[in-house]
């Protein structure tokens, strides 16, 4: 299918861009108010919506917000989505013991938090609503094989959905540590220091789409090129993630070189240096929220437990706020499913 023509014209943000996602790592140290812990009430109340949808026997997919009844809690989950929107862009949630719960209550209790931020989207061509971050033993070299499936070093990106949340069901034996990173301040930075780069980053560029695409190429890529940073409606967004933006311009015939290629490697640089990158560890029971359109994250590489039962399993859902910012057209169309859609499920059209 070829790539329609784009009629947008990139709109140069101001500079500096002055919002509270633009932190730096020492701003997040110093101030951790981003940083929730659940209350034995909150944990009695996510206890007994999981009572509720359990006994009538649905699972995650098959219920809803209003199927999952909070009350003082919903309260508390609405603050955690406009941080998210419009304060830092990421939220740690710590206090759970996914220890007190067997798989399926404690997919349950999860889905049920993501209804109440916002509407769950599909994050691979299997249509999985909840994925597993963890080894599967593939290879990241390997055509088309996506990170969260291996134990490499994940460089920084941001995922194709409003927000991103993992749940940490086992931490690994060591490493996978998860380190994040301002967008915003990235963009700040490089508008003052190397403005000269922020041209080919406002363009954009086709993204891989790892043979999860809607057609049957498994070289697919985006149809038009997709911005790093998109100024819209009043609002910085960014979307990157450097393989596949290199991976993706190589399937078209057009490999990065020059001033493009630099911006997209300065863009990782920056997200895991000094003074941008702010370095957070697992433990079991965290959930990790972050605005895909504020925050870069990135993993280091890990060695697992001999034992299938104590091997890291990160839970990730992808979901779109309800009342997410306003996306230019180009840049919302992500995945070549149409503004804010998840990955095409293969057999579902």
């Amino acid at each position: 299918m070829p790539a329609p023509k784009s009629t947008e014209t990139p709109a140069q943000p101001p500079f500096p861009v002055v919002d509270p996602s633009a932190w730096l790592a020492a701003d997040l140290a110093a101030d951790q108010g981003w940083i929730h812990r659940l209350d034995a009430d909150e944990i009695h109340e996510l206890d007994r919506a999981v009572e509720a949808v359990v006994e009538r026997g649905v699972g995650p997919g098959a219920f809803g917000r209003d199927d999952f009844p909070l009350t003082h809690l919903a309260d508390r989950i609405a603050g955690w989505a406009r941080d998210i929107e419009h304060g830092r862009g990421c939220v740690l949630v710590k206090g759970l013991d996914p220890g007190r719960y067997d798989d399926d209550a404690l997919a349950a209790l999860y889905w049920g938090l993501a209804c109440h931020l916002g509407e769950p989207v599909s994050q691979n061509a299997a249509g999985q609503l909840i994925g597993h971050v963890r080894d599967t033993g593939r290879d990241y070299q390997a055509s088309n094989v996506r990170g969260y499936t291996t134990r490499a070093e994940l460089k920084a990106h941001c995922d194709a959905s409003d927000v991103v949340g993992l749940l940490c069901r086992h931490p690994a034996r060591s490493g996978g540590e998860s380190l994040i990173a301002s967008a915003t301040a990235i963009y700040n930075h490089l508008a003052a220091e190397r403005p000269e780069l922020i041209p080919p980053l406002l363009e954009g560029f086709h993204f891989d789409l790892r043979g999860e695409g809607v057609t049957d190429d498994p070289d697919e890529t985006t149809f038009h090129r997709v911005p790093v940073f998109s100024w819209f409606g009043g609002r910085l967004s960014c979307r990157y993630n450097g393989k596949t933006i290199e991976d993706g311009m190589r399937k078209r015939g057009m490999p990065l070189d020059g001033l493009a290629l630099e911006a997209v490697r300065e863009v990782g640089r920056l997200a895991v240096a000094p003074p941008f990158r702010y370095d957070m560890t697992f433990e079991k029971g965290d959930i990790q929220l972050l605005s895909n359109h504020s925050i870069l994250h990135a993993r280091a590489a890990f060695e697992d437990w001999p034992e299938r039962e104590r091997q890291r399993d990160l839970w990730r859902i992808w979901f779109n706020l309800r009342d997410g910012r306003a996306l230019a057209p180009h840049f919302a169309d992500r995945l070549n499913t149409g503004p804010r859609g998840g990955v095409f499920v293969r057999g579902a059209a």
